[in-house]
């Protein structure tokens, strides 16, 4: 995919916005992680189209309920695989790795990430708040146990505490359940210590939390940016709007911002 003029124009403005005594915030969606091969999920569970059932009978919404794993864990079980089954071997990609880069030229730089894939700091982003978890952390139900995995290969079919013999899960937020606290407590926080430029990267930003931050920035006059090939909730507020895709648009955005100021 090639740039088009606009997106190009586009970039440059953006690339105008960037000192390194600013403070950034990326939101990150499954467009993001699209150049690593991921589907682009609808919520959690986007292997499925809005109007296709699981083999079970049910919505996937439903199999991937928190509800359902308390009821049924061998259910969720069986999709929360096929899940990682689709992350499996995917590594981070351009987009990825500029974020992290950046963390080391400005005055901060934090992720919001709705992605589950733990792509971000595996590319070695450090002030992440993946606001729905990562699949690859596991925790025992009843017992302290947690434990970082890189697949499920290994794992039967209903994962059992090595310590308690109670079911493992991911530390995720499945359908229903509360967002963690400690995360939204970090995320207002650093919103409370302002951002200079929001930048809101492959996500349609139905979930009040992720496009709260962008139409936050808007009403106090803070910059904001999408890169988005379709059209988000936020889509209409924003100051500058790309369309080409995340790994595309921030690489081409920091080896400019890099040949400005010198470092190319």
């Amino acid at each position: 995919m090639l740039l088009t003029e606009a997106d190009s124009r586009t970039i440059d403005h953006v690339v105008e916005l960037l000192r390194p005594d600013r403070r950034l915030l990326f939101i990150t969606g499954a467009g993001l992680s699209a150049d690593s091969g991921l589907p682009t999920y609808r919520g959690v569970g986007g292997l499925y189209g809005d109007d296709r059932l699981t083999r079970h009978g049910d919505a996937i919404e439903e199999v991937l309920s928190g509800s359902m794993m308390c009821r049924n864990p061998e259910v969720t079980w069986e999709y929360l695989i096929e899940l990682e089954r689709t992350c499996r071997g995917a590594a981070p990609n351009r987009a990825h790795e500029v974020i992290a880069a950046m963390e080391d030229g400005f005055a901060a730089v934090w992720t919001l990430t709705q992605n589950v894939d733990g792509l971000h700091r595996r590319a070695g982003s450090r002030q992440v708040i993946d606001i729905h978890g990562d699949l690859h952390v596991l925790i025992c139900t009843r017992c302290d146990y947690r434990e970082e995995v890189e697949d499920f290969t290994h794992l039967d079919v209903l994962p059992l505490c090595p310590r308690c013999d109670a079911i493992v899960r991911p530390d995720v937020v499945l359908f229903g359940e509360e967002l963690p606290v400690e995360k939204l407590a970090l995320l207002e926080r650093e919103l409370g210590r302002g951002f200079d430029l929001v930048i809101s990267v492959g996500t349609s930003s139905v979930f009040p939390y992720i496009a709260s931050p962008v139409f936050r920035a808007h009403r106090a006059g803070v910059p904001t940016v999408e890169i988005n090939p379709g059209f988000s909730e936020v889509s209409e507020v924003v100051d500058h709007r790309m369309t080409a895709g995340a790994a595309l648009v921030l690489g081409t955005l920091w080896d400019r911002y890099l040949a400005r100021t010198g470092h190319g």
